[in-house]
């Protein structure tokens, strides 16, 4: 990928396919079967790749990820999966 609007496209169209899969009809999303609301590995890979995509310098991207919790810890797990 050469840039951040392929890094946006890239990530709208997997985004739209995965809201595809998880919502019934109506747009309306289903409930979950004893799943638990944790973030998986994928969510958090694209969450950090969207938050490169738009930040302006390398010290913006390393706040913005540290303040969401996507920055791995010392044993190596980023806090929103804790």
């Amino acid at each position: 990928m050469s840039g951040p609007v392929e890094v946006r496209d890239f990530l709208l169209q997997h985004d739209t396919r995965d809201t595809a899969l998880n919502f019934g009809t109506g747009g309306v999303p289903t409930q979950r079967n004893g799943e638990t609301s944790r973030v998986s590995d994928e969510q958090v890979r694209r969450a950090q790749l969207a938050v490169a995509a738009g930040s302006n310098g390398i010290e913006d991207c390393r706040e913005l990820l540290d303040m969401l919790g996507l920055v791995p810890g010392e044993d190596g797990i980023p806090p929103v999966r804790r």
